[in-house]
């Protein structure tokens, strides 16, 4: 069976050489054995004819039936009439509840023109909104680029992160929650934890109500709700408005984790913490974490934010997944990240031989893992740390350059790889006894990540449902 928009074209044309030959639809259905009003459904590609009905129309009208099955329209006029009569049918204009304009010859061109315009406006928004993972990659990478640029240093959030702190009263150790109770207080709200949560946001914030739902705490302490309700309140704090595009929606998310992270390792704390580490040789991710009671990712995070703009050093940070990919990254201390040829280090492979994969490999995972490696770009020292999810295991990773070990807990360590990526020949490739043995024997599946096939969400908010939240907040606003 046609597709509709075949349908529509294929009537179209019938119209078109029926009024050439002068015939109304009711004198043209008489010929062919069907009623007038039969054949105007066929004429508003509302109906599809059968074979037979097609041939008799051909042989009345004196054209080919291949003429009538082209697809392409007979008229300028038609082809804006198709075009809108598609464009009405389709799945971006339904969403919108608006009645159908009938695309007849009594439709004056202008407005015909009008309509059409309106409808290509609205479809190339529609497609702007939406950002595909390609575009996504490059808006990550020039935002990571940017970052390596500030050294991961924002001075200016760091600035109003203390000040939130200093309303407060917080100084030292680690942020408690009636702390950030009270710093939400300030801004004017309250903060309220619901199993309710609507599943695609992580927090909503009652502008009306000055309320923050958070959802209830899944573990002893529930450390990740004060980040969770800190992120809530960095978008007002840093005068945040509806991201227009995927671009700024990333900036923001890493602006509101920023200010978390800022709030829970306060910037003079943290950097007395760091120094004193550093002048006794004993810098150590564990020791910060434990000092400031955040996750190890936290404090791996926020060391790169203080590590070379207050302790003059240069590192690195990865996040990978057990299958060997990339999760997040930075680096501005000249280790060569794998990346694709937008520039995209996310979702690539790690040599096997890094530390954030050997460490995977261990049956101890109690403490970091410490490894010094030797690469084309140099010989880097890794402490790695190694985690698991619903998701599957992960490594954290810092590391430096050979020359600014000396400064960490672990340089003493023996462990010692080489790598020789981004030559294939390194990890990725068979040796030539194993190619001749398996080539043309084996034949692997490859497993699909469905995200892959999918744009990235569009809307004011990506990825938010907007219905579920608004009637989320409408069934707690009386409360």
């Amino acid at each position: 069976m046609a597709a509709e928009t075949d349908l529509i074209t294929l009537g179209r044309r019938i119209r078109h050489h029926r009024k050439n030959a002068g015939l109304t639809l009711d004198q043209l259905g008489e010929r062919v054995g069907v009623v007038g009003s039969q054949l105007s459904l066929v004429e508003n590609g509302r109906r599809e004819p059968r074979l037979a009905l097609l041939q008799n129309i051909a042989a009345e009208l004196d054209v080919p039936l291949t003429d009538l099955l082209s697809g392409d329209a007979p008229d300028a006029r038609t082809a804006l009439e198709i075009e809108l009569s598609r464009a009405q049918l389709g799945p971006l204009y339904r969403t919108l509840g608006l009645p159908v304009v009938p695309a007849s010859r009594s439709l004056p061109i202008e407005t015909l023109e009008s309509l059409v315009g309106l409808h290509r406006e609205l479809i190339r928004r529609a497609k702007r909104s939406v950002a595909t993972p390609e575009e996504a990659r490059r808006a990550n990478t020039e935002l990571r680029m940017r970052m390596r640029e500030r050294n991961n240093y924002l001075p200016e959030i760091e600035r109003i992160a203390t000040e939130a702190l200093a309303e407060v009263g917080h100084t030292s150790g680690a942020l408690t929650h009636r702390s950030v109770s009270l710093m939400a207080q300030n801004l004017g709200f309250t903060l309220i934890h619901v199993d309710d949560l609507p599943h695609s946001a992580r927090s909503v914030i009652d502008l009306e109500n000055g309320r923050i739902y958070l959802p209830p705490a899944s573990i002893p302490g529930g450390h990740g709700l004060r980040s969770m309700a800190l992120q809530a309140m960095a978008h007002r704090l840093l005068g945040h408005r509806a991201p227009e595009s995927y671009a700024e929606f990333l900036q923001q998310r890493l602006e509101i984790n920023y200010f978390a992270a800022a709030c829970l390792m306060p910037h003079d704390a943290s950097v007395r913490f760091l120094r004193a580490a550093k002048e006794r040789h004993d810098l150590s991710v564990e020791d910060f974490r434990d000092a400031f009671g955040v996750t190890h990712e936290a404090a791996a995070l926020r060391l790169t934010n203080l590590s070379t703009e207050q302790l003059g050093l240069k590192m690195h940070f990865l996040r990978v997944a057990d299958d060997g990919a990339i999760q997040k990254a930075y680096e501005n201390d000249g280790l060569a990240l794998p990346m694709d040829v937008t520039g995209a280090v996310e979702g690539q492979l790690v040599c096997r031989f890094w530390a954030s994969r050997a460490a995977l490999h261990r049956t101890n995972r109690t403490t970091e893992f410490y490894q010094y490696t030797d690469t084309p770009d140099g010989t880097f020292w890794c402490a790695t740390q190694t985690g698991k999810t619903d998701a599957g295991e992960f490594s954290i990773s810092v590391g430096v350059p050979f020359a600014e070990a000396k400064w960490f807990r672990g340089r003493d360590t023996t462990v010692r790889a080489q790598s020789r990526c981004p030559d294939e020949s390194c990890c990725r490739r068979p040796d030539d006894v194993l190619a001749r043995r398996w080539r043309d024997r084996a034949w692997p599946s490859a497993r699909l990540h469905a995200h892959i096939l999918s744009p990235l969400p569009q809307g004011e908010f990506p990825g938010v449902d907007t219905l579920e939240v608004y009637e989320f907040l409408e069934s707690h606003s009386g409360q």
